[in-house]
């Protein structure tokens, strides 16, 4: 697991973004190659080349990141995995187009571009079987051993047994004296020897404390010397914090907020930029979305025969506890709450009207709120705003459910990615484990990720209510 600006990432994952970096890179000039032979000989169009072929590797990468191609976890039919890839080739081809329009000196011909294009099909669909084939190869993943056989070293037990595509192997669980054992004998390891003996004879990569109870139970001494032997000892929150990208709220206890090496903390140059990158694109979407937000003015007003209203106004909590107007195009009947009973959209919920469930699953009806962007009361990524009434009940139901509120709500966010719609308690909770990772890696670079593979839930509809 790399740790980059903040972010974690699986090893695996990376290598296979740089391998289809260089593909995409080398495509371009094979193309060219193959379209004019070597008759690039002057400098000029062997540097023009490369800066197209730079600017091409970038963009194509970009493309396979918004449509979910390197999302950690990802299991997906042949059938798929070819409509994501159809997908993010022809966004990177309208992508490239737009640039080449932008910034003529880069411009590569149609035909360069189209046996680029092909080539890079090709190498992209070799490198991903191969990645596909040695992704599940034992040898290739991270090795752990696990301190502690209890109810806590359970929860690895059970993510092992539900997630078969991790990113480690369990090399076996080291029993503590005078704590349950509830993982399977065959599971434990039984020897005498020192946990740093121990580990080195497994070929560890990484030990994580899952001890029930740390007082007076766990090997100190022994930890410290496999920590100063180049072992990475990590705990059980920080483990599932770097595994499954959430911050465990049943885990989590306040020295762990206080005293985490890394997060939590933006900085003024950080806020500063959030702030001009969500002016500088929700303008730009502001312009590229117009004419599709007049069409649904047009479409919703058709539908109520001009009797209702188009938008739909919403008190929401916002960055600080703060009260604000969210505004989203009206997807649910005008009488949706005439009991003045606050609840959660459902399943095949009866309130949304024809047209409003087309708008909710392809996200248009959120299209309005980049208005609350561009006033300063959303950012385009953070924790989704909840209405006061929902806040105050889930505030004295979930311990930390307040701290979400550190930043700004976002338009999407971490938890809109990788957890469903929720409608309830238990779901709100899951969330906000999502929202606490988000809260304490907060920056552009995540920020982009997001509203790169925010492009994957509107294309295939993830989620929506």
């Amino acid at each position: 697991m790399l740790r980059i600006f903040g972010y974690y990432v699986p090893k695996p994952y990376v290598l296979l973004a740089v391998c289809e970096t260089a593909a995409f890179f080398l495509s371009l000039i094979l193309g060219a190659l193959a379209r004019f032979g070597w008759s690039l000989s002057e400098d000029s169009e062997l540097f023009g080349l490369v800066a197209s072929a730079s600017v091409y590797a970038i963009v194509m990468t970009s493309s396979l990141t918004s449509m979910g191609l390197y999302q950690r976890g990802l299991q997906q039919a042949e059938a798929g995995f070819v409509v994501r890839m159809s997908l993010a080739f022809v966004l990177g081809t309208c992508l490239m187009a737009l640039f080449f329009y932008a910034v003529p000196t880069v411009f590569v011909g149609r035909g360069i571009l189209g046996l680029g294009l092909i080539f890079s099909f090709i190498a992209v669909t070799l490198i991903r079987e191969t990645f596909a084939r040695l992704a599940n190869v034992e040898s290739l993943k991270r090795r752990l051993l696990v301190v502690g056989a209890g109810f806590n070293a359970k929860r690895i037990d059970d993510l092992v047994s539900r997630e078969p595509r991790l990113a480690f192997v369990v090399v076996g669980y080291l029993p503590l004296p005078n704590s349950p054992t509830v993982i399977s004998d065959d599971k434990l390891i039984h020897d005498e020897r020192l946990p740093l003996d121990i580990a080195m004879r497994h070929g560890v990569d990484e030990i994580v404390l899952a001890a029930d109870d740390r007082r007076g139970i766990l090997p100190v001494d022994d930890l410290v010397e496999c920590r100063m032997s180049g072992f990475e000892v990590v705990d059980l929150l920080t483990f599932f914090e770097k595994e499954l990208a959430l911050v465990k709220i049943d885990l989590l206890y306040p020295s762990w907020i206080f005293l985490a090496p890394h997060g939590f903390g933006i900085g003024l140059s950080g806020l500063y930029g959030k702030r001009i990158f969500d002016v500088a694109v929700g303008i730009l979407m502001l312009a590229v979305t117009a004419p599709i937000m007049c069409l649904v003015a047009v479409a919703s007003l058709i539908e109520s025969r001009g009797r209702d209203p188009v938008f739909y106004h919403q008190v929401r909590v916002g960055e600080g506890g703060k009260l604000f107007r969210l505004h989203k195009f009206r997807s649910m009947r005008v009488d949706a709450e005439a009991d003045g009973v606050p609840r959660w959209a459902s399943e095949r919920d009866s309130r949304i009207t024809p047209i409003g469930g087309f708008l909710r699953k392809t996200r248009l009806d959120e299209l309005p709120q980049v208005f609350n962007v561009l006033k300063g009361q959303m950012s385009l990524v953070g924790p989704r705003p909840e209405r006061p009434e929902f806040v105050q009940h889930l505030s004295a139901a979930i311990p930390y459910y307040c701290e979400r509120h550190r930043v700004k709500p976002g338009v999407t966010g971490w938890a809109q990615l990788l957890y469903p719609y929720g409608s309830g308690d238990e779901d709100a909770k899951r969330k906000l484990e999502f929202d606490l990772y988000y809260v304490k890696h907060a920056g552009i670079i995540l920020d982009l990720v997001i509203i790169l593979q925010t492009v994957e839930v509107v294309v295939f509809g993830k989620g929506a209510r």
